[in-house]
């Protein structure tokens, strides 16, 4: 009987060791998970800071101090000497952006140097820009720019694009004699004006209206030019004004 006791007891003893075990198992393995989560968080957090660090780094190699950068002025000049006397452009790239990205690349290749004011009609427009060496005509005609919404109106004085319809700008210009408005919803996009010598543009020769075939003028160049109209103006030089 005293060992059928014992052996109650044992049993009884085994199963409250089990059933106290079993009670803490979860506390056992939640604070097992919450180490595990802590050495997760803190890899985590390690990855951040390198992360944080990498970021900041790339970022300061990737954008320069302002004082680093030298963006192009929103305005400048252009001084063309011509035959008739010398007048100034001031360009405003806000006006037409690409237009104006255009004319600075073509003033700073002397595109424009020796090119003949081959449309003239007073009280409207002074035109220019085929080049007289036909070579080089050519090879811009092939750089058609996309258009500029119109933000200016064609007020006198202003130097806008000569185009052939949408998106089909390359070099050819014009002066507004006069208040071309009518201009604006056709999509002709001002980008400077004469702020000097507007006066001289206003004599530019006259007298061969628009006789000068522009189909010729780009096959054949000045030499077509010189020896059909020979007392047409021309641009001596076009240069960007310090």
């Amino acid at each position: 009987m005293k060992k059928l006791i014992q052996v109650a007891v044992g049993v009884v003893v085994v199963v409250a060791g089990l059933l106290v075990l079993n009670h803490f198992q979860p506390d056992r393995l939640t604070a097992d998970r919450l180490e595990k989560a802590k050495e997760v968080q803190k890899q985590l957090d390690s990855n951040a800071e390198a992360a944080a660090s990498g970021g900041e780094k790339e970022k300061s190699v990737k954008e320069p101090a302002p004082s680093d950068t030298k963006p192009d002025a929103n305005v400048f000049k252009v001084k063309f000497e011509t035959s008739g006397g010398d007048f100034v452009v001031e360009v405003h790239r806000d006006w037409a952006p690409i237009g104006a990205q255009r004319f600075e690349e073509l003033v700073k290749a002397n595109y424009y140097d020796g090119n003949r004011f081959f449309r003239v009609l007073p009280g409207f427009v002074v035109q220019f820009g085929l080049n007289g060496d036909p070579k080089v005509a050519a090879e811009w005609e092939k750089k058609r720019i996309k258009d500029d919404p119109v933000k200016e109106t064609n007020a006198p004085g202003t130097i806008t694009y000569a185009t052939g319809g949408p998106n089909t700008r390359t070099a050819q210009l014009f002066i507004n004699l006069e208040n071309n408005a009518r201009l604006d919803p056709l999509g002709f996009s001002p980008f400077g004006k004469v702020v000097e010598g507007f006066d001289v543009v206003k004599k530019i020769n006259s007298e061969y209206r628009e006789m000068p075939n522009q189909g010729r003028i780009t096959a054949e160049g000045n030499s077509y030019l010189e020896r059909t109209f020979p007392r047409l103006d021309y641009v001596k030089t076009a240069r960007i004004a310090e």
